[in-house]
């Protein structure tokens, strides 16, 4: 609900005349008018946060010079990082990092108790929808059976938590829950939950208008800023918080405009050009920063594609992508359901608030970046990150390249060799290396495709890469051609929409006929939920030490994340995915190698099943329509005979199952004292890891499958549970004792503390080898602190609130690293734990650290925010280093946070007083 508190800005409080009713409105040409500034030339994205200024100004959460700091941005070029309170109107959720959320707040509810305070306090002030769609796991495939039985193992897996997220559904106040089965959390808002422009009724029962904005605990909610919905993941701590009334606290961002001209040529896809934006802004350095596209290309960007690009700025590193009203986000809504009153409210808000995109739109940008369209070349991007852009034609070179890297071998001969007088060259030695693969006619190598997945929701909620994909499908079916019988073929969808225009269009009988079935509607593989491989596979790669490959038409490829059998992941569009199946090699080049004869043996090249552009238009056209939105998502909160089957208990705390393996009340709040502590120094710390450049949170904590030899294995072992069901991590993230095990447990990432091992090991207190977790335990029952060194971009990724959660679990105290990727620094100030940056030209590397000395950092009793304070390392023989860190508590509510001990002790602190 908007809070209207009459103060100074109630003079910008407007009427708006749209769909024949009026409604209220905060004007931002009439906050110029009254002399607070000239915003005129503000772009769309950060107007939308000056808005929620002009809402919530009370003159001292959100005062007059915050919104004056605005007009000061402009004057500056851009810049002007002032901190301010911001209030999102509602929160998105999935039920990987949901349950966790759900979790703490049913654990608060017990903490306020403890402390005098009334249970009912704890609810969600501003409204929440979680989707489940993390769950699913692709056990079947390639028949008409698969997503019955995946979603039946789905139920048989997760009874527990789906149990407590419908007690949390009836518990809490501004909760709902989409059930397992319906879609993808951020296709679910962009088809159906997000609105563009909000209205609700304030406090006096005035209708007002405002912009839809959200914060989710996924970092993919940047999808819906292609719907002009300005969103972006946070951590589940820092999402609750907002739930329960907290402002988020930031500075104003630096908006990068992004300029898009010309069109996409022939052949290419809004996933190619995806993969191109993600290699330049990355590139071009927009940690922190909003990112906005405009320029005459948009004119000519359908917003399916626009939401692709919006869905990966984590990707490039962006707070968010944002795209601004225009005639095409009005055609979106319109075909995906929405009202018409609805529509008419977000033409005539926006043209009236300075938010519509017309011929004339041309704001003041901190910085810009221009790309044509038409450049834009068919690509995949690998193998572990994805800003490794690679255009297709170079893309078998490419993976030969990372052979021979894994090899050591130099794939090419000498350069000094080859312009020598002496003898003739000898040919380049082929790195590749092959195994036969037991019970089987065929041989896999390296470059083996074991995985070829349509998933995610970055492109299956783009109808023409999908529709594509079923038209590569249909001709190569024709053809006579089918898989390779070493690819696990998968196709989830992000919604229940998807199935039901590519079985108008006929294509899903295609897709079928190749091994593409539906397996269900959820995220699978690119989570990391791609299930096992055939374990003949399995052991023909570790038995060869074969670089075996994925193809997924998802937005992540680190390392460790799609499959435990696979080293090297590719991000490709759905078409190229269907492609890459028919091969089943990395090594053949599509654009020149045949991939695959037809029935009556002739070459069939990629060009032979390409479709064309028009004959995809046409498709969308006459098959994804309007009533199709309507009929999917009306009853999109009723689940099926499944869900509405589940029990649960009716009461306001939860009843912890002692012998739950999913559901754990966390220690986060036990014992908890009424009042805050101050902030201590960090003394005669020990290193528990140092570790490298882009340590992303799957490093940290991963969300896939684990081994019985693993910590979590061991436990779960330990509790009677089976291999079978083991589950993933991301499905136990409710248990904190699963969790704390898996930290730094990645089957991939490597502690520099050890020499040339992978996986989570590191040195106990007695200086061997030993398990991450271990080793913490080891060192809590001396009372030692922790510190973790790290690179540049640590914690990139995912905005997983267990990589913080588990860090300050383990005793982790400081993490000190080069730099830090937005989420995850706030993360882990809301867990307590202090995030520093080296200064001066120190890195781990310039320092010799080896992870045997021990550190304090001082000064931290009198912090403020953005402090340099002196830090002591004391190396293995005694030297002494001395060192200038700066310390990554960026705002002074951020101190506040640290000096309770977490953000969600600083809330449940301030509810028990109240």
């Amino acid at each position: 609900m908007p809070i209207t508190v009459g103060h100074d800005t109630a003079k910008t409080r407007k009427m708006l005349s749209a769909g024949g009713k009026s409604i209220s409105y905060y004007s931002i040409p009439a906050a110029t008018e009254a002399g607070l500034g000239d915003f005129s030339k503000l772009p769309a994205a950060l107007k939308v946060v000056l808005e929620n200024m002009l809402r919530f100004e009370d003159g001292k959460t959100v005062t007059l010079d915050d919104i004056k700091a605005f007009a000061e941005w402009g004057a500056n070029g851009g810049k002007n990082p002032r901190e301010i309170a911001y209030r999102p109107a509602r929160v998105l959720m999935q039920d990987f990092t949901g349950v966790p959320a759900v979790v703490d707040l049913a654990a608060m509810r017990d903490g306020i108790v403890a402390l005098g305070g009334d249970a009912e306090k704890i609810n969600p002030l501003n409204p929440v929808d979680l989707v489940i769609d993390h769950s699913v796991m692709i056990d079947e495939f390639g028949n008409p059976r698969a997503f019955q039985m995946n979603v039946d193992r789905e139920y048989e897996r997760n009874m527990e938590r789906y149990t407590f997220l419908k007690w949390g559904q009836s518990a809490f106040d501004n909760f709902r829950v989409v059930p397992p089965g319906t879609g993808i959390c951020h296709q679910v808002n962009l088809e159906y939950l997000a609105q563009t422009v909000w209205s609700d009724t304030d406090q006096n029962g005035e209708e007002v208008a405002y912009p839809d904005t959200l914060v989710g605990t996924d970092s993919h909610t940047t999808m819906v800023n292609g719907l002009a919905v300005l969103g972006w993941g946070v951590g589940g701590i820092e999402a609750e918080a907002a739930m329960l009334g907290q402002p988020i606290s930031m500075l104003i961002p630096e908006v990068v405009g992004f300029e898009l001209t010309g069109e996409m040529v022939e052949g290419t896809t809004g996933t190619d050009l995806v993969l191109k934006v993600v290699e330049m802004l990355r590139e071009k350095g927009v940690v922190g920063k909003f990112v906005e596209f405009y320029g005459a290309g948009l004119d000519r960007l359908p917003l399916a594609d626009r939401a692709t690009i919006a869905n990966m700025a984590p990707e490039y590193g962006a707070t968010c992508g944002f795209f601004p009203i225009d005639n095409e986000t009005l055609r979106y809504l319109r075909t995906t359901g929405r009202d018409e009153d609805r529509i008419a409210l977000v033409e005539a808000y926006a043209k009236e608030n300075g938010l519509w995109r017309g011929a004339d739109y041309a704001p003041i940008y901190t910085d810009t970046l221009q790309l044509d369209m038409s450049t834009v070349v068919p690509a995949i991007s690998g193998p572990k990150r994805p800003q490794d852009h690679t255009p297709l034609d170079l893309a078998s070179d490419a993976f030969l390249k990372v052979v021979s890297e894994y090899r050591g071998v130099d794939a090419e001969p000498a350069a000094a060799e080859m312009a020598s007088e002496g003898p003739a060259p000898t040919a380049p030695t082929d790195p590749r290396k092959s195994h036969a693969v037991k019970g089987e006619d065929y041989s896999l190598r390296d470059g083996s495709i074991v995985i070829a997945s349509i998933t995610s929701c970055t492109n299956t909620s783009n109808p023409y890469v999908m529709i594509g994909a079923g038209l590569v499908a249909r001709k190569a079916r024709a053809l006579g051609l089918n898989r390779k019988p070493w690819v696990k073929t998968s196709l989830a969808p992000g919604s229940q929409v998807v199935s039901a225009y590519l079985e108008a269009a006929g294509l899903q009988e295609d897709l079928d006929a190749i091994g593409f079935n539906l397996v269900g509607y959820g995220c699978t593989t690119c989570i990391g939920n791609s299930g096992p491989i055939q374990k003949e596979l399995s052991d023909a790669i570790a038995e060869g030490d074969l670089i075996a490959t994925s193809v997924l038409s998802g937005n992540r490829n680190f390392e460790g994340r799609i499959s435990p059998d696979v080293r090297a992941n590719y991000l490709a569009s759905p078409p190229l995915v269907v492609a890459y199946a028919l091969t089943g090699d990395m090594n053949i080049d599509l654009t020149t190698e045949p991939i695959g004869q037809d029935k009556d043996g002739n070459d069939v090249f990629l060009k032979d099943i390409w479709p064309s552009t028009q004959e995809i238009a046409e498709l969308v056209e006459r098959t994804v329509t309007r009533e199709a939105f309507q009929s999917k998502y009306a009853d999109v909160f009723k689940g099926d005979d499944k869900w509405r089957s589940v029990n649960t208990t009716d009461s306001l705390t939860y009843d912890w199952p002692a012998a739950s393996t999913y559901i754990q009340n966390p220690p986060y709040f036990q014992g908890m004292s009424k009042d805050p502590s101050e902030i201590t120094n960090i003394k005669d710390a020990r290193v528990l890891a140092v570790l490298g450049d882009m340590i992303t949170t799957d490093h940290i904590s991963p969300a896939g499958s684990f081994k019985e030899t693993t910590p979590a294995g061991q436990y779960l072992t330990n509790h009677q549970v089976p291999v079978r069901e083991f589950n993933s991590y991301g499905s136990r993230r409710g248990n904190h004792e699963v969790m704390m095990r898996g930290t730094f447990a990645n089957i991939r990432i490597k502690n520099e503390m050890l020499d040339g091992v992978e996986g989570g090991y590191t040195k106990g207190p007695d200086g061997q080898q030993t398990s991450i977790f271990d080793a913490a335990m080891a060192y809590q029952t001396s009372d030692t602190p922790l510190v973790i060194f790290g690179g540049e971009q640590y914690g990139a990724g995912s905005s997983r609130d267990w990589a913080a959660k588990g860090t300050a679990l383990l005793g982790v105290k400081a993490v000190i690293a080069e730099s830090f990727e937005r989420i995850h620094r706030s993360n882990l100030v809301g867990m307590g734990v202090i995030p520093f940056e080296f200064t001066g030209g120190d890195t781990r590397k310039s320092l010799g650290l080896t992870g045997d000395e021990s550190v304090s950092i001082m000064g931290l009793d009198s912090v403020e925010p953005l402090q340099d304070v002196p830090c002591e390392i004391t190396m293995a023989d005694g030297t002494v280093k001395n060192i200038t860190l700066k310390c990554r508590i960026d705002t002074a509510i951020e101190v506040e946070y640290i000096e309770h001990g977490g953000v969600l002790h600083y809330v449940l602190r301030n509810l028990a007083k109240s």
